[in-house]
């Protein structure tokens, strides 16, 4: 059993995201550790990117931030590796095409396994082009992470069958981003996937507070928040690891 699917096993899992870089990559580092500590499940780890298309200003900005301060895919691997001598979570890399196409989808999934990468997801890789990625993946042991939309309709089932890991919800249209309210009947979907498969379903897009991580929990196997710790690590800079920490703590799902 590899350590995504652990993760799952017995309990809903809260995963967590991250701009990696931002403020710096010695806070990132930091920041993994004390989610890690508070009892997150799986880490994101955004690699900024200059045309992030799926994100909503708050994530633009932390990868502007991160990317001013000089953030480089070479630095996230070395800053990975040093983490995963600390923490035993799957930690996964968020990034889109382009930055691992300029590194060399080869080159970057072997750095992913020399690092301690769980998996990879590329928000900007239609389903059809998977196997631009997943041939590779599978050489190196990284598991590729598929995405589900309410726009995915009929095609929902399809990429089901084909995922691994487990399926990220998106739960509503438009961008990454903290919402107040969570319209998109996300149920809908999830019975359509769990109509052909047993892989677990995690939600994200807009959950920020602790009610909301709740509700969607009770209809998914996971939470997928995003927005609102990258929000905190903009508010408080390199004094940010201690209130992130103190606002995963609160999420119970």
């Amino acid at each position: 059993m590899n350590r995504i699917t652990k993760a799952f096993e017995g309990k809903k899992a809260f995963i967590a995201f991250i701009t990696g870089g931002d403020p710096d990559i010695e806070t990132s580092e930091k920041l993994i550790v004390a989610m890690a500590e508070s009892g997150v499940d799986i880490i994101e780890i955004g690699i900024p990117f200059s045309d992030p298309v799926a994100e909503g200003i708050v994530i633009q900005e932390a990868d502007e931030r991160a990317l001013a301060g000089g953030c480089t895919v070479d630095k996230l691997f070395n800053m990975v590796k040093r983490v995963r001598e600390k923490v035993t979570i799957p930690l996964l890399f968020m990034s889109y095409i382009n930055p691992i196409f300029v590194y060399g989808k080869e080159r970057f999934m072997a750095q992913c396994k020399d690092c301690g990468i769980d998996g990879v997801i590329v928000p900007d890789l239609p389903f059809e082009e998977k196997d631009e990625l997943t041939a590779v993946c599978a050489k190196y042991g990284i598991t590729y992470i598929s995405l589900i939309a309410p726009t995915s309709g009929e095609r929902i089932e399809t990429i089901a069958k084909e995922a691994e890991g487990f399926l990220y919800c998106v739960s509503s249209l438009g961008v990454t981003g903290v919402r107040s309210n969570i319209v998109t009947n996300v149920t809908e979907m999830i019975n359509q996937v769990k109509s052909v498969s047993s892989i677990p379903c995690a939600i994200g897009f807009g959950i920020s507070t602790p009610e909301q991580a709740r509700d969607m929990a009770a209809i998914s196997d996971g939470v997928i928040i995003g927005s609102a710790i990258v929000k905190l690590a903009a508010e408080y800079g390199r004094e940010c690891v201690e209130p992130v920490k103190q606002f995963v703590g609160t999420i119970k799902v």
